[in-house]
C-alpha cells in the first residue's frame, strides 16, 4: 500500500471547496467546506460569492484534510485539482492553490477535468473501474452519458443535455414549490410521501426520431410550473408530494432508460453512475431495478462521494500518477469548458518538477 501513489485533490468548481487525500484507492480524508447557506437566499449559486468562500475555506480545509489523513504534505506524491469545466473565478481560486502548493512542495500538479472525476470516484469505493465504463452523470450543470476505456485518457460522450441539466430542473421546480434550495433534496424528501403516478408529466426526447442518448429537462420543467400556476389561478391547493414525485420519476426514467439503452447499444455490462443528483433515493433505486433485469451490474457511490468533492478529484490524480500520465504545466488555467473528452490538461512535454528546488518550500 505504501508503494500506491498519495495524491491531495482541490475540487472548487462550483459552490463545494472540497480537499481529498488518497493512496492508491483508498481514501484517507475527504474534507469539504460548503457555501451553499451563503447562496440559498438568492435562490441559486452567486458565482463572486463562491469564489470568495473557496478563497477563505482553502487553506483551512486542506490542513483539516491533512490532519484527518494522518499525513505530512511533504510525503504526498502529487497534487491533483479541477481545472474545469466549472465557474471560471472558483476554478482559478483552486488552481491557483494547487500550483502554489506543488510548487512548494516540489511535486507534479495535475489539473483534471470534473466529469472525468465524478466517474473515477467510484473506484474509492467498489475498486478499479471496469474497462470499458458506462457512465450516467448527472448534477446542477450536467447530464451526459459517458464511455471510457481509461478514465485517464478516453473518455467519449455519446449524449448529453441540450437545455437544462437535471439538477438545474430539480431546483427550478423546488423553487415554484417554494420549497428552497438546493432543490434535489427537499424535492426527493417530499416525493417519497407522494404518487409518482399522479401526474402524467412528459418525457422528454423518447420519441423514435428523437436522440437515442441526448436529453431534455427544459420542457418538463415548463409543465409541471404551468401545472402548478393552473392550479393556484383557480384557487386549488397544489399537492407538493405528488407534484414533486411525478415530477421526479419523470426525470428518473428518462435517465434510467437512455443509461440501460447505452449499455445494451455499446456491449457493456456496467453502468456507473455518479454526480449530485446521483445521491437522489429514487434515482438509484430505479436504476438499480432497471440493470437488474437487463443484466447489468449498477456501481453508484454513497451519496457523500457523488456530490463535488476533493476526494474525487484526488482519486482521479492518483489515477495519472500511477498510470504514468504527464504531468501538468505551470501555467496551467481553469477552463470553464473543459471538454469531457479532455480527462487532464497535461504538459509541454517536460517534467515541470525538476524546474522546482527539491529542497521542500513549504513548512
Amino acid at each position: 500500500m505504501a508503494d500506491e501513489p498519495l495524491v491531495l485533490g482541490i475540487e472548487t468548481s462550483c459552490d463545494e471547496t472540497g480537499v481529498g487525500i488518497v493512496r492508491g484507492t483508498t481514501l484517507l480524508a475527504d474534507a469539504v467546506a460548503s457555501s451553499v447557506d451563503e447562496h440559498a437566499r438568492f435562490g441559486g449559486v452567486v458565482p463572486e460569492v463562491a469564489s470568495r468562500a473557496h478563497l477563505e475555506a482553502m487553506v483551512p480545509t486542506i490542513e483539516r484534510a491533512l490532519k484527518d489523513a494522518g499525513v505530512s504534505a511533504k510525503d504526498l506524491d502529487g497534487v491533483a485539482v479541477t481545472a474545469g469545466p466549472g465557474l471560471a473565478g472558483a476554478l482559478l481560486v483552486g488552481v491557483s492553490a494547487a500550483k502554489a502548493y506543488a510548487y512548494a512542495l516540489g511535486k507534479p500538479l495535475y489539473g483534471v477535468n470534473h466529469l472525468a472525476s465524478h466517474v473515477c470516484v467510484d473506484q474509492l469505493e467498489h475498486g478499479a473501474l471496469p474497462e470499458p465504463t458506462m457512465a450516467l452523470l448527472v448534477s446542477g450543470g450536467h447530464s451526459s452519458l459517458l464511455l471510457s476505456t481509461d478514465i485517464t485518457s478516453d473518455v467519449r460522450p455519446l449524449g448529453a443535455t441540450i437545455d437544462d441539466a437535471a439538477g438545474e430542473a430539480f431546483d427550478k421546480i423546488a423553487r415554484v414549490l417554494n420549497l428552497g434550495f438546493p432543490g434535489g433534496p427537499v424535492i426527493d424528501r417530499y416525493a417519497r410521501e407522494g404518487d409518482p403516478e399522479a401526474i402524467a408529466f412528459p418525457r422528454g426526447l423518447t420519441g423514435p426520431r428523437d436522440p437515442a442518448y441526448d436529453f431534455s429537462f427544459s420542457g418538463l420543467k415548463t409543465a409541471v410550473a404551468r401545472w402548478i400556476e393552473a392550479k393556484r389561478a383557480a384557487g386549488e391547493e397544489v399537492p407538493v408530494r405528488d407534484v414533486a414525485a411525478s415530477f421526479q420519476e419523470a426525470v428518473v426514467d428518462v435517465l434510467t432508460r437512455k443509461a440501460v439503452r447505452a449499455c445494451k447499444d455499446e456491449g457493456v455490462d456496467h453502468l456507473m453512475i455518479g454526480g449530485g443528483v446521483a445521491a437522489n433515493s429514487r434515482l438509484r433505486a430505479l436504476a438499480g431495478e432497471r440493470c437488474a433485469a437487463a443484466g447489468i451490474r449498477l456501481r453508484v457511490p454513497r451519496p457523500k462521494l457523488c456530490t463535488d468533492n476533493g476526494a474525487m478529484v484526488a482519486a482521479l490524480g492518483a489515477e495519472m500518477v500511477a498510470r504514468g500520465r504527464p504531468a501538468s504545466a505551470w501555467d496551467l488555467s481553469a477552463d470553464s469548458s473543459l471538454p469531457v473528452t479532455d480527462p487532464h490538461v497535461p504538459g509541454h512535454g517536460h517534467d515541470h518538477v525538476h524546474e522546482v528546488s527539491k529542497e521542500n518550500l513549504y513548512s
